[in-house]
Order: structure tokens, then sequence, then C-alpha cells
């Protein structure tokens, strides 16, 4: 043993009579020399157990002082920590809990507005192009197409103008008789929760585009307007206009088409055909009927093919078609008035020329000394087309006793 814990186990020696032996039975030298040994070593961490102590005990401290060294082990999760509350007259009042500190003052209104609570809100519209119109002050949008009012025809959500927050895009017509114009538009809520416009996105015009089909709002913020050339109504299918999708997105204060066509070609539906004929001479056969040939010539003036082309001939029910020149027709009976002859397409700028042949019964005399002949332009399913110029659409055809 070394002279230093000789010493050392002297002075603990005495150190322990004078507390502990009056009122402990002596144990023996060899339990004295460990508890000093021990007390050496828990003086050197005395320090370090005590810190430790406050926190999760003495035997803990202990034991992180003096044992062998460990991986650490699971990260516990962070304890909640209860806010005292503010003491009364504070000047710094208690954050609340939902307000995320640091971030922006006010989180970004949302724009999401339902069909139901669209309908609901007093809102502003874009002004409509000069003319009859409806309002668009503090107006309420209809859910039906009544007679001047603003009525909601579709609706769709997206971010458009790139904030975070989602908005509403809506599809609008200002309803007037069978059509009206109309108009995309944006709206969002302000900071209050009221419904307020951001812009318009697109509308129709006088020229083209005279119809707005449908909307979409994709995952980048565009808006997709499917875009017609024709108004549908007054005899126009709006089969028979032609459709584009336009992107849109907004950029500064308002809204630009960022992607589609921006023009029109010529409407292959918008027909223009014409027809012409010559006199209809019936003559004396020799077993005393009378027959004769009439040419007519039918020619598309557009810039399409026309699908179909019918002629139609309003000659009376006694005049009857004969055997030559109806080849190229198909669906005429032997005796009908009018006679009807189906023809196939017609190219743009090309001419079909017919000379049919018409036969009189003996004995059967004409009724009238004119009949009607007309040209009807048809789409693949055989709907009538609109002509653009209907007055040489119909000619009438003299007929004479040779």
């Amino acid at each position: 043993m070394s002279e230093q814990e000789t010493l050392g186990l002297a002075e603990e020696f005495a150190h322990y009579r004078r507390t502990v032996l009056d009122t402990v039975e002596v144990p023996g030298p060899a339990a004295v020399r460990r508890t000093v040994r021990g007390r050496n070593r828990r003086r050197w961490g005395a320090t370090a157990t005590t810190a430790l102590a406050l926190f999760g005990g003495s035997a803990i401290g202990y034991a992180a002082m003096s044992g062998p060294d460990h991986h650490p082990g699971p990260v516990d999760p962070t304890p909640s920590i209860s806010v005292s509350p503010t003491p009364e007259g504070s000047a710094s009042p208690t954050p609340d809990p939902s307000v995320t500190t640091g971030g922006p003052a006010s989180a970004v209104p949302d724009g999401r507005i339902s069909r139901a609570q669209l309908l609901d809100a007093a809102v502003t519209l874009p002004s409509w192009r000069a003319g009859r119109g409806c309002p668009t002050s503090s107006v309420r949008l209809s859910g039906d197409n009544r007679e001047g009012v603003n009525w909601l025809i579709a609706l769709d959500h997206g971010d458009v103008d790139g904030d975070g927050a989602v908005e509403t895009v809506a599809l609008v017509q200002c309803a007037l008789g069978t059509g009206g114009p109309m108009q995309v538009v944006a709206f969002d809520r302000d900071e209050q929760g009221k419904v307020v416009t951001l812009g318009r996105v697109v509308a129709t015009t006088i020229d083209k585009p005279q119809w707005l089909f449908a909307l979409d709002v994709v995952a980048d913020g565009t808006v997709r307007v499917q875009v017609g050339d024709i108004a549908p109504g007054g005899g126009w299918a709006a089969k028979w206009s032609q459709r584009q999708w336009r992107g849109y997105r907004w950029k500064a204060d308002a809204f630009t088409q960022v992607s589609g066509p921006t023009s029109f070609g010529p409407n292959p539906n918008l027909a223009d055909v014409s027809v012409t004929t010559g006199d209809l001479v019936l003559r004396v056969a020799d077993d005393g009927s009378r027959t004769g040939t009439a040419t007519v010539r039918i020619r598309n003036r557009g810039t399409a093919p026309v699908a179909h082309v019918v002629l139609r001939l309003g000659v009376p029910a006694v005049v009857r078609a004969d055997v030559d020149g109806w080849e190229r027709c198909s669906g005429v009976p032997d005796s009908v008035d009018p006679i009807i002859c189906r023809l196939g397409q017609l190219a743009a700028g090309a001419e079909m020329r017919l000379d049919l042949d018409f036969h009189l019964f003996e004995g059967d005399k004409l009724s009238t000394e004119k009949a009607d002949v007309e040209v009807q332009p048809m789409d693949g399913e055989r709907d009538v087309l609109p002509d653009v110029n209907r007055g040489d659409n119909l000619v009438q055809m003299k007929m004479i006793y040779g």
C-alpha cells in the first residue's frame, strides 16, 4: 500500500470513529476498507453526480459517471411545455398556440367557393361588351338561363395566381334570347372572407370566338378554356362550331394566353353551294307520252368539302323520273312530289352536272309550268347545314310542252 493510500485510510477511519462508531455496530476492518475505497472514487464524481441528481437522482448520476460507455439510445419525444398564464396587466400576452410565430402576419385567404356559395354572393363582373347586356355591379349569378340574368354555367378550382391558395374560376353568360355574350371570370376571397373578383380570363367577341364551351384549371394554375368560332342558334348547331383549347395564366394583374391556337381557319361546316337549271321541254313520243331532259348544275363555292348534297325537285306528281340521268342519285322513287336526289360528297370548288330525264304519261296534264329546284348541303350525319348565301340554293325550272 502506498503512503498516500495509508494516509487516506487513517483519515477516513478517524472520521468514521468520530461520526458513526457510537451508534453503529462495527462491521470489521475489511468492511471499513471497502467503504473508504468507494468514497475515494465517489469524490472524483461528486460535482457531476450532484448536477445529474437534479434530473435523475444520485443513483442514475453515479451510474452515468462510473459505468461503462454506452451507445446512444432512442430519442424521447420532446415533452410538451405548459405556458404559464401571463400575469394580469403584463405587456406581453401569451401567444395563441394556433398562430405560428415567425411566419406571415396572416394566412392567404382560401378562394375555394362552391357553386351554392357563388350563387349566394353578390359579385362584380367585368363589363360585358357594348350594347344590350346584363348588370355587372353587385349582382347575384343565376343557376338557370332566364332572360337578362348572369347565368353560372360551370366552375372549377385551382391556384391561378400563384399565392399558394385555391381560387375559383367560373363560366358565366349574359342570357339574351337563345345566346348572349360569355366570359370566364376568376374569383377569390379577401381577408374578411368576402367574395371578390380577381379578373377576366377570356370573353366572347362579335367576331371569334363567339362561344365558350368548357373550362378546366390544371395543376400549374393554367386556366384552359374551350372556345368555339361560331355561336350555336339560328339554325346553327353547336356541333358545327370549330373548337379549340386555349390556355391562360395570371401575369402581373391580368390573364394572358399562353398556349393553344390564337385564330380559327375556315369552318368546314359553313357551306356555300348553288344550283342552276335549264328548262324542261316535254316532247311527244311515239307511244303518245311526253319525255324531256333537264340539265342541273350544283356547285360548291365554299372553302371546304360538303359531305352530302341533296337535290329536291318540286315537279308535279304526273312528271316522273325516267331511266337516264339518275344513276348518281339514291332514294329516287318512281313518282313523288318532290323528287329527292341524294348525292355524295362535293369537293370545295367542284361542280356536279346532272342531265335528268323525265316523262309524262299520255293523257296527263301539267298543273303548273314551273317547278322548284333546291340544293341542300348536309354534314356527315345528314343534318342540313346553314348556307352563307341562301339566295342561290333555290331556282325555278320551266316546264314546256314541245
